[in-house]
């Protein structure tokens, strides 16, 4: 029988493809389309169930709270705005950029400790797919119920590779060994460092553990994650990693103790950077005189030095450079017969060796976050790019880098400033965000388009403080066209601070119901 029906099938659909014409449909009183209804109806009927696939395993719990029903909706808002990342496309109106405030929004809700809200999981790990920039913040606020969902769908399967934060500690020894031994990657970064923030010492023995076992890729990431926290008692694990299989493991392991002024490498370094680099007090002028190195030997290749020179660089400047790059700071003054940093740098060079030197002392100053030489090197002659400058600023206090910018920004206006408002705190200090504000309006008043000034405006719709709002307002009118404007620049300079007081009001209406204010409904943005 069931052959019977098999067969019947089979000639209903060879029928209905090739048309009745070429293959008559298949005796009966039913007409062909009936026919075909009829046996789905028999075949669907006669289907016997598969059998039960197993279960998921329950949702970890999660004892953080979720947001407050406002926060809800807003995130719900921010999640349904698929336009893109920051900076996909052109975009004009008096609307904010809701891409741009996501991020904003995830980090507020992670410092009041929220949680994801279980019902938007699949849309904050389908936003995190498709934006890199959100999924450290999107996974730390998804938290373990986030790496649940993702292990159901492979469409996810970046969150299992990825390095969420805030995870907590297994109650037992036991606990943590067979998480570390059998979680997922994101899971033994993330426990290993919540290992070292509670005894950086057994972090490192737990990475010990495994190291030899490790694949390359993962070693270099699990040395990558010392960064944070970095100790004196680091120092033996990371000597041993110097002589690692892997090139990048070692260079990595090299960069970290040149971090530890007290390290037994940092200390070879300042011998072999001293060596180099001295004071002559031969001439009528106190100079520095540099003697490159003239080979890299094995013992500096060890050490983390690359002997073999990027296109374009000389061997000796590039060998000298990582020398200096790794020597602790702290050894010029004593090598420099007393000189203070801000001396040292205001010193002349001999024989054109004075921009490899800053350049050197520079990576140095960054690397051991040293404020000292940060500010001498950023007031210094040698320093001039705006990327050492972003990477020197980074180093000094938050209310000290928004001086400085700003009074950058009041000198220089704002063509060079993007690179050096980045690495500001946000929101930013009054004095800068007033700086900026005053040199967005000498610009339209110049009459020029304000495309110019595009990321600038992006990053102040992120950066200032919303409590600027008001003084903004008074810029979103129209203004006189002037002698020599470009054509129509008033509307669109209007329309851009139009964007700006709405999205500083977002910004506002944000931060309350994230708060749980009762009046939050107050700071709602108004049409500007």
């Amino acid at each position: 029988m069931t052959s019977t029906r098999t067969t019947a099938w089979e000639e209903l659909v060879t029928s209905a493809l090739l048309g009745t014409d070429r293959r008559p449909a298949p005796a009966g009183d039913l007409p062909l389309l009936d026919a075909a209804a009829l046996h789905t109806v028999r075949r669907r009927a006669g289907l016997l169930p598969a059998a039960a696939a197993v279960p998921p395993s329950p949702a970890p719990d999660d004892p953080r709270p979720e947001p407050p029903e406002p926060a809800r909706r807003r995130l719900a808002q921010l999640l349904a705005d698929r336009s893109g990342p920051p900076g996909s496309g052109g975009r004009r109106g008096a609307a904010p950029d809701l891409t741009e405030l996501l991020p904003q929004w995830l980090a507020a809700a992670l410092r009041h400790g929220y949680r994801a809200p279980a019902s938007q999981l699949d849309a904050l790990l389908d936003a995190a797919r498709a934006r890199t920039d959100l999924r450290p913040q999107a996974l730390a606020f998804a938290g373990a119920r986030g790496l649940w969902l993702a292990r159901l769908n492979p469409a996810w399967k970046f969150a299992l590779r990825s390095t969420p934060g805030g995870t907590a500690l297994p109650a037992s020894t036991e606990g943590v060994q067979s998480l570390w031994e059998e979680g997922l990657f994101a899971e033994r970064v993330a426990l290993l460092t919540a290992v070292r923030a509670a005894a950086p010492a057994a972090g490192i023995d737990l990475l010990a553990t495994t190291w030899s076992t490790e694949r390359a890729e993962d070693r270099l990431m699990f040395l990558d994650s010392l960064r944070t926290g970095l100790t004196d008692g680091d120092e033996p694990f990371l000597e041993r990693a110097l002589a690692d299989r892997s090139r990048n493991v070692r260079s990595t392991a090299a960069e970290l103790l040149s971090a530890l002024p007290t390290s037994a490498l940092a200390g070879r370094m300042a011998v072999r950077a001293m060596t180099c680099v001295s004071l002559d007090l031969s001439e009528d002028q106190v100079r520095i005189s540099v003697e490159a190195p003239h080979e890299c030997d094995a013992a500096m290749q060890r050490d983390g030095v690359s002997a073999v020179p990027p296109a374009g660089r000389g061997e000796r400047s590039w060998w000298l450079g990582q020398l200096v790059e790794a020597a602790p700071l702290g050894v010029w003054t004593g090598r420099l017969r007393g000189c203070t940093p801000d001396r040292i740098v205001a010193l002349p060079v001999a024989d054109g060796w004075g921009e490899e030197l800053h350049s050197a002392w520079c990576r140095a100053a960054v690397r051991q976050q040293d404020t000292e030489w940060s500010r001498a090197l950023l007031s210094g002659p040698g320093t001039t790019s705006l990327a050492e400058r972003a990477k020197l600023l980074a180093a000094l206090p938050d209310d000290e880098r928004a001086r400085w910018v700003a009074e950058f920004i009041a000198g220089n206006g704002l063509s060079e400033a993007f690179q050096l408002l980045a690495i500001c705190d946000v929101p930013w200090a009054e004095p800068l965000g007033r700086a900026v504000v005053d040199a967005l309006e000498i610009a339209r008043d110049a009459g020029s388009y304000p495309w110019s000034f595009s990321g600038v405006m992006g990053l102040a719709e992120r950066c200032l403080d919303p409590a600027e709002a008001p003084r903004i307002e008074v810029l979103t009118a129209i203004p006189d066209e002037t002698e020599g404007a470009s054509p129509g620049a008033g509307g669109y300079w209007a329309e851009a601070f139009q964007r700006l007081v709405s999205t500083l009001r977002l910004r506002a209406a944000m931060a309350a119901e994230l708060a749980d204010e009762s009046d939050w409904g107050e700071a709602v943005e108004r049409p500007a």
